[in-house]
C-alpha cells in the first residue's frame, strides 16, 4: 500500500496524518470474533491535517454523526473477516467522505415558464372551470 491516500490527481493525504486501531468486530461470526480482531477503527484529525482548506471547511460543516465535535472523523469498518479488508474499506470510507465535503453544487439558474407552457396551462384551467360550472345546480 503507498504511503499516501489519493482524494484526487493533486490532493493526497499522508498515511502518518490517519490513524487506525484493530478492534474485535461485533455481531454473528461463532467462535472466531471472540478471538480475533479483524474490524478497524479509524480516525482522522481535521484541523491537523494537510487538507486544502475548502475540503476541511466543508468536512467541518457537514452534519455527519462520524464526526466529532472536537473535527475528528471516527469510521469503524466491521464489513470484512479480514482485518486488511476492513481496513482499505475504512479508507475508502474517508475517501469517499472527503470527496463527498468537497463537492460543490452548480449554482441554480432561475428559469421561466415558455409562452406556449404558460398558454397549456390557462387553458387547462379555463376548461376545468367550465367542468365545474357544468356541475352547478341550475337555478331557475
Amino acid at each position: 500500500m503507498s504511503a499516501t491516500l489519493t482524494i484526487t490527481k493533486s490532493i493526497a493525504i499522508p498515511m502518518s496524518e490517519i490513524d487506525y486501531h484493530a478492534i474485535r468486530a461485533q455481531g454473528a461470526g461463532g467462535q472466531n470474533v471472540n478471538k480475533v480482531s479483524s474490524a478497524i477503527h479509524l480516525t482522522f484529525d481535521i484541523h491537523q491535517s494537510s487538507l486544502p482548506e475548502p475540503y476541511k471547511q466543508g468536512l467541518l460543516n457537514m452534519s455527519d454523526q462520524r464526526i466529532t465535535k472536537d473535527g475528528v472523523v471516527v469510521i469503524k469498518a466491521q464489513r470484512h473477516r479480514t482485518q486488511e479488508q476492513n481496513k482499505e474499506d475504512a479508507l475508502a470510507r474517508l475517501r469517499q467522505l472527503i470527496l463527498k465535503a468537497g463537492h460543490q453544487d452548480k449554482p441554480r439558474k432561475a428559469t421561466k415558464p415558455t409562452r406556449s407552457s404558460q398558454k397549456k396551462r390557462l387553458d387547462s384551467k379555463t376548461l376545468h372551470g367550465r367542468t365545474k360550472a357544468m356541475r352547478a345546480k341550475i337555478i331557475d
